[in-house]
């Protein structure tokens, strides 16, 4: 990975981007985006991540996060590769799954292609984390991940999405605990 795209400064915020491997529509269920707010949740109480913003897309996961004082990097990899396997383990299992098939085999394809896997591989290599130097583009990136769903048809309003912090940031409670930008 390029030195570019690593986190090189703890006491800045970042915009992250994770996209499942070729933009395959895994987020769909409940199950598996809940699989991802439980990890999230996981990482803020355990691992001292702190989430501002964010939004669980069928296919992407945006985020705006900092850290207490634990290496965001570490955190990240954590995170990622939790969620990896048990969304993996998760979808053969799942007897409502009409897509048990097709998508592990996706993964493993996807594995065999890529020596830093064993068997499967669940998301993009990369998540081009992007420092954020002062309020102004941390506020556009948070609009952004916000506006992703409206702008998906799934919603009309940014706030009407369970799955993002637009609840939070007017007046609700949404299922992840964040840090509000100030």
């Amino acid at each position: 990975m390029s030195r570019n795209y690593k986190i090189q400064n703890q006491d800045k915020l970042y915009f992250l981007s994770f996209a499942v491997i070729n933009w395959m529509d895994v987020f769909i269920r409940p199950l598996y985006k809940d699989i991802m707010v439980e990890s999230l949740k996981y990482c803020i109480k355990e691992k001292g991540l702190e989430v501002y913003s964010r939004c669980i897309m069928t296919g992407h996961v945006h985020l705006i996060i900092g850290t207490t004082d634990q290496n965001m990097q570490d955190i990240v990899k954590d995170l990622k590769r939790y969620t990896s396997k048990a969304v993996t383990t998760s979808i053969p299992e799942n007897h409502r799954e009409s897509r048990k098939e097709w998508m592990p085999w996706m993964m493993q394809r996807a594995g065999e292609r890529n020596p830093n896997n064993k068997k499967y591989r669940f998301r993009q290599q990369h998540n081009k984390p992007m420092e954020l130097f002062n309020n102004e583009i941390m506020q556009q990136k948070a609009d952004y991940i916000h506006q992703n769903p409206v702008v998906a048809g799934i919603v009309n309003e940014p706030e009407d999405y369970r799955y993002s912090s637009a609840m939070d940031y007017t007046g609700g409670k949404g299922l992840v605990d964040i840090k509000f930008i100030s």
